[in-house]
């Protein structure tokens, strides 16, 4: 019965419209009045404990650095680099445009940030090449996603606490798989470009691949610093982040000069507003594990799993359709640590690696980024592009095929995800 309140008010109250954060928290409220030995105050504890973590202030550090290199010049010149690089390869600008998404993923750590930095930028450029402005926004939604799927990314963050996993492990373990996801994006963009060939000049910056790189060194050189300083032990993950703004701060304010130290503060002040929202999901996510953990529900649910199949294909193909689903109506970082509790038990019996699940977890959550009714990756995409939602909801089914081809490379190659940590990290040996 418990299961069933708890369960039931969560969806209900999401159903109407109720944001999540206060819907976990009225769930988790309405459970503990059900059960005689439980009072409000496991609720509140919960909601402190949930969010007294150290490893969370790099939530809101990243997120302010990513906003900082999207109004400071960064961005402009990571895309003038993929050009000069990329330009003339098969796919053209839609190639130079993911990489762009790959560059700016390695030191924003969020979808929306890379969507809007590289959008603004890029799909004006698409179009005038030739491209249908639609097909464009999806593309830049769908590439958008591996702002979380490479390191160093917040979703990241959420799931190592969640799921009580290295976060550096996890940094390190995602970098081939997001290149995987780029990899198979590119594919698809050459495929449909050969029905749909290109129109207009080869690129769209001026100079040769050198003169992009040394006016880009600094930008370049982020993701070397920041994640450098993580695998080489120099710095913690959070402290990494520290790292990032400070670095961010002095390129975009300081050497490009395109970013005002006034606008600084309404940027803190934004990043905050963002964070504030995501620790209220945590905190809340806290006593809704908590209830469920003593209603031994992930137990219960593994044993009843187990029973069914002792398949380990059988039951990762499940945990993706899951979360496929989940994906479409639930924000990404409410749905990690809603569901990590639950699934994660199942695969560690099935004997998966839990940075590995992690990696799947992500992308599979990812790809709801760009797919309705959620999409917050499309409304972004649509909302730079200048193009109404349907259109774009309409082009980004074969972008969400592709992507889930790449998903299930990454889930049943694990060397894929592992390797890296086993080689650097000793980890899992």
């Amino acid at each position: 019965m418990t299961t069933a309140i708890l369960f039931g008010s969560f969806f209900l109250l999401l159903i109407i419209g109720v944001p999540i954060g206060i819907a976990l928290g009225s769930a988790s409220l309405l459970a503990i009045a059900y059960i005689p030995f439980l009072s409000p105050d496991m609720y509140a504890l919960g909601l402190v404990s949930g969010i007294d973590s150290f490893t969370l202030i790099a939530v809101v550090l990243f997120t302010l650095a990513g906003s900082m290199m999207a109004h400071g010049g960064i961005s402009k010149r990571l895309i003038a680099v993929a050009d000069r690089a990329f330009g003339g390869a098969p796919g053209d600008l839609g190639t130079v445009t993911i990489m762009s998404c790959l560059f700016f993923a390695a030191i924003s750590g969020t979808g929306s940030a890379t969507v809007a930095a590289i959008g603004l930028a890029m799909i004006p450029a698409l179009v005038q090449r030739g491209y249908d402005r639609a097909y464009a926004a999806a593309m830049v939604a769908s590439a958008g996603g591996l702002g979380v799927m490479i390191p160093p990314s917040v979703v990241m963050i959420v799931y190592a606490v969640a799921g009580g996993v290295s976060v550096t492990a996890l940094f390190m373990a995602g970098i081939v798989p997001g290149m995987v996801i780029a990899l198979t994006l590119i594919v698809y963009n050459i495929l449909h470009r050969r029905r749909d060939p290109e129109r207009g000049e080869a690129h769209v910056y001026e100079g040769s691949v050198w003169t992009a790189l040394n006016d880009a060194k600094l930008a370049l050189a982020m993701p070397l610093v920041v994640l450098g300083g993580i695998y080489s032990g120099v710095v913690t993950p959070t402290e990494s982040s520290a790292v990032a703004v400070v670095y961010a701060l002095v390129v975009s304010c300081f050497v490009y000069r395109e970013l005002p130290l006034r606008d600084i503060p309404k940027m803190m002040l934004e990043s905050a507003m963002l964070v504030a929202a995501v620790l209220v999901i945590i905190g809340a996510s806290v006593s809704f594990g908590r209830i469920i953990a003593l209603e031994k529900i992930p137990s219960e649910l593994a044993e009843f799993v187990l029973s069914m199949t002792q398949s380990k294909a059988i039951v990762l193909i499940a945990a993706i359709a899951l979360l496929l689903v989940v994906g479409t109506f639930l924000e990404t970082l409410a749905a990690i640590v809603i569901l990590t509790p639950v699934l994660l038990p199942i695969m560690l019996q099935l004997g998966v690696d839990p940075v590995h699940f992690g990696i799947v977890m992500i992308v599979a959550l990812a790809i709801g980024f760009v797919t309705p009714p959620l999409g917050a990756n499309l409304f972004m995409a649509a909302q730079v592009g200048q193009v109404s939602f349907d259109k774009i909801a309409r082009k980004i089914f074969p972008w969400v095929i592709a992507m889930i081809v790449a998903l299930l490379i990454i889930t049943f190659v694990p060397w894929l995800t592992l390797a890296l940590p086993r080689a650097f990290l000793d980890y899992g040996l």
